[in-house]
Parts: C-alpha cells; structure tokens; sequence
C-alpha cells in the first residue's frame, strides 16, 4: 500500500490542477477510487481492511505535510488540503479504529483551518446548508451520515484526549468555535437551530454550556425565544431546554446589577431569582423551568452529584463511555448519561 501511495502522489497527483478537488463530485470519484484499492491491497496483501486504511490515511497525511513543510509550514490549500478531506470521508467509511491516526488527521485539519466545520455544519444544518454558509458542500452523503461521522470522530477524538489552542484559550474537539456562524460554539449554534437530536449527542459527550463572547449563557437564549411564542412552545425548543438543563447544575442568568444599584441590595443578593420571576414567570409557571435550577429552591442533591460526577469523568477524557465503567446501578448510569431526568 505505501509504494502505490508513493507512485500516486508522484506520478498522479502531482499532476493533477490544484484546484482539481474542490467540487465535490471530483472528490466522491476520489473517494470511490481509493474504496478500491484500499479493498484490493487488503485482499492482495492479506491484510486487513482497517490496517490497508490506515495506511492509506497515513501516507496521505505524510505527504500533505511534506507539502506543507516545503511551503514554510503554510498549507498549500487546494488540492493538497483536500487530501485530508478525502482521509476523514475514508476514515469514517472504514471504521478506522487506529486512534492515534485519527487523532493526527484531526490535528492537521484544525492546523490548517483552525475549526471543525468540515465535521460539524453538516450534522447540524444538512449537507447543502454548508455551501451557503461556508461556500463548501459536506463530504458525507446525508444528514445521517453526517451525524455518524460526528460520533464517530467525536468517539476519537476523546479516546486521544484532544484539545487545541486558540491563543491563550484551549478548547476540546467538541467546543471548538465554527469560524461560518460567528465563532460560536457548536453546543450554541445546536441551540439556536432547536435540533434537540444533536445536542443530546453533544452534550452526552460533555460540550460546555458556557456564555462566550457570542452571548450569554446558552440557555438564557433558549428562555428568551420560548417567551416570544405566547406559551404555546414549539417542542424541539422545549426538548433542548430540558437537555441543557440535565446538564448544568443550576442556571446563572445575565444580571447587570448597576441596574439594581439604587435598591441598595447586600452582595450575596439572589440575582437570579429576582430576574427569573420578573422575566421568566410565564415560563416558571408553565413547568418548563424548574424551581430548583434559577434560584427559587436549592438544586436537588441527585442532580448536583451527577453533575460533580461528569465534571470528573469530563476532565478525564472519559465521557459518555467511561459511564457505564462505573459499578452502579443502570438506572443511575442512563441518570448520569443525561438519559433520564
């Protein structure tokens, strides 16, 4: 497999336009091309398909950083960055399980680009959205096949305990912000759009529901949109509320206490549960925002010991999965899994 990757990159590739790639059609027909010869090295080697893929995928980032080396460590774009395009769709087809592999391709992708969009816009929005957001159409064939691509390098991403740097700032995979919907996080923009599906995979893998230079915290936004529906909530917007809840162990709403100056309040003051009835009380009312989780009622012992618990499996890099390591009932495990409430 090395020798024919070696002959192809310098006797085909290089021969190629650069900007040879950029439809996506071209590289489907790529794609397909090396499903091919990944199945016919494996069967013709004796080896087998995870280990002809893994292979393929690394001698396809060994020459795009070559290239890029051979710039000034500047990637080359065009056709040599949409090489790893074409590594990511393999990796995902074949259930690539070497994770340190995996772990480099997301490396290069978040070096040269500095976001995730290639993985995530596609499984939030569809796979046309993209190319009226970012001017690129998704690599995976539907929404489905989007989602699965999602979990599946979410999957190894958090094995290989990835994190990158954006100046003085880290983020995990799963919180890197997408440079096409203003720097916002995944977990926000999930929110904005109401996909209770997706951010349930999110938040199972533990993206933080944090305010960020985009907004206040994200839950915030969610009440301020259900008020705009009268009381009569659309479900998905309820549904991602409830999950975003699970999640956090209780609510801290935007307070501008200079507001508040000339009431002379101490400073231990309940900000949250002035602001929660003065501006959530339709909602409070409605069940919708539990008592416990804005300041009304002290927050449950059960839900502030599950979110002590993620907090401690996220800092290990062990969330969703290292759950179900835990010697406890299962009841308590789907409770921990954000499966429950």
């Amino acid at each position: 497999m090395d020798a024919f990757m070696d002959y192809y990159f310098e006797e085909v590739f290089c021969d190629l336009d650069r900007d040879s790639l950029n439809e996506r059609y071209k590289r489907r027909e790529l794609v397909e091309y090396f499903n091919s010869v990944i199945s016919g090295c494996a069967k013709g080697q004796n080896e087998s398909d995870n280990v002809t893929c893994r292979n393929f995928v690394t001698s396809a980032l060994r020459y795009h950083n070559n290239c890029k080396s051979k710039n000034g460590d500047v990637c080359l774009m065009g056709k040599y960055h949409n090489l790893l395009y074409i590594a990511m769709k393999l990796s995902f087809d074949w259930s690539l399980q070497d994770n340190g592999v995996v772990a480099a391709l997301l490396d290069e992708l978040y070096a040269c680009e500095g976001t995730f969009e290639r993985i995530f816009l596609g499984a939030i929005f569809g796979t046309s959205a993209p190319y009226f957001l970012a001017g690129w159409k998704s690599d995976f064939m539907d929404r489905e096949e989007n989602v699965s691509a999602l979990v599946f390098f979410l999957d190894h991403a958090t094995n290989a305990n990835l994190e990158f740097k954006d100046g003085n700032k880290t983020y995990r995979f799963i919180d890197v912000p997408l440079e096409s919907c203003g720097k916002a996080s995944p977990v926000r923009v999930v929110i904005q759009m109401g996909a209770a599906e997706i951010l349930m995979i999110l938040l199972r893998f533990g993206a933080r529901i944090t305010s960020d230079h985009v907004s206040t915290n994200p839950i915030e936004s969610i009440l301020d949109r259900l008020k705009e529906y009268n009381r009569k909530y659309p479900y998905e917007l309820v549904t991602c509320l409830k999950l975003a809840l699970r999640a956090v162990p209780r609510l801290h709403l935007t307070v501008d206490k200079a507001a508040f100056k000339h009431l002379e309040l101490p400073d231990n003051y309940n900000y949250d549960r002035k602001i929660a009835l003065e501006k959530y009380n339709d909602i409070l009312e409605d069940h919708l925002l539990p008592s416990s989780r804005c300041g009304l009622r002290p927050v449950e012992l059960k839900h502030l010991c599950r979110c002590l618990i993620r907090q401690m499996l996220w800092t290990n890099f062990e969330l969703p999965f290292g759950i179900h390591k835990l010697p406890i009932p299962m009841p308590l495990k789907k409770y921990l899994d954000l499966l429950d409430d």
